[in-house]
């Protein structure tokens, strides 16, 4: 019989859920996802939970063995209490995404679900290491560039939560002028920034479309996004000596070259040979990566 989780994944603009096999594989009509968002509630969190969650247990297999739930977000997290803290989702702050996806799960299945929340890039770095572009890594940071910016850390095969489980938050780390990674970097960072500058498109699909048409401003707002990433990673090597960072998330396919200007950076800021020697690769699951990683929560 084939094991199969529950996935959950949250973030600053949409949850997904689906079904996800022992394999990693998605089943076929499981995935569906509902709008988040900045003016997102409590109260409007939980409907869209119900709703994602009961569409993938309507597609589980007759023959089935559902081991449990689990739960990627954005963060920060609160793991002991199942909450959600999201610096995206002020309104939602104290949600309690774990008991939200266990009470919809038990309701649709008639049974106890158990669920396990962990942080959005923590269950990525699950992901890409179990499935992904950090496999053979020994120590490893899987990163999204999106809405918000996160990741995780996974070393020696394991994933390293943290005392609350927040472990590689990398995008409220402090950059230029006291602004955070995310505050910088973020698809809605940038198209903010290129707006200051005279630029007159609205979204990061915008700012991919403009740059490629030739647009100095929108260039100018990718470069300087993928900048800021790799200084922080150049921080993160050399303080944890990572062999591999894989980069996922909508913003971080702005450009064809993102991830090699990301490296770029990395390169030329890092402190020491060894941090230096750091390689940053694309993500190995694209857009599913989020989601097997939540599965990977109860799976691995």
């Amino acid at each position: 019989m084939t094991r199969y989780a529950l996935a959950v994944d949250v973030g600053g603009t949409k949850m997904e859920a689906a079904l996800v096999s022992e394999h990693g594989e998605l089943v076929d009509g499981s995935r569906s996802r509902q709008a988040t968002g900045r003016e997102a509630t409590l109260e409007s969190l939980d409907l869209a939970v119900s709703a994602i969650v009961t569409h993938a247990l309507a597609a589980l297999p007759a023959d089935a063995e559902l081991v449990g739930a689990g739960a990627g977000s954005a963060g920060p997290i609160d793991r002991g209490a199942g909450a959600i803290m999201p610096v995206n989702m002020p309104l939602a702050r104290g949600f309690g995404l774990a008991e939200s996806v266990r009470s919809a799960a038990s309701a649709a299945l008639g049974r106890e679900v158990p669920t396990i929340l962990g942080h959005d890039g923590g269950a990525l770095a699950l992901a890409e290491s179990w499935l992904g572009a950090t496999q053979d890594a020994g120590a490893s940071l899987s990163i999204v560039v999106s809405t918000g910016v996160g990741g995780g850390f996974v070393v020696n095969g394991a994933y390293i939560p943290g005392a609350t489980g927040n472990a590689g938050h990398l995008g409220q780390v402090r950059r230029e002028g006291g602004l955070t990674l995310e505050e910088i970097a973020s698809g809605p960072a940038s198209a903010a920034w290129a707006q200051q500058q005279g630029w007159t498109g609205s979204t990061g699909e915008d700012l991919a479309r403009d740059a490629a048409a030739g647009d100095t401003i929108a260039r100018a707002a990718i470069e300087r996004s993928a900048k800021a990433v790799g200084e922080a990673l150049a921080d993160a090597a050399t303080l944890v000596d990572l062999d591999t960072v894989a980069i996922g998330g909508g913003f971080s396919r702005v450009s064809a070259d993102y991830i090699d200007l990301v490296q770029q950076a990395l390169t030329a800021s890092a402190a020491h040979d060894y941090s230096r020697r750091t390689r940053v690769v694309r993500s190995g699951l694209g857009d599913e990566g989020p989601l097997i990683g939540a599965a990977a929560l109860v799976l691995r």
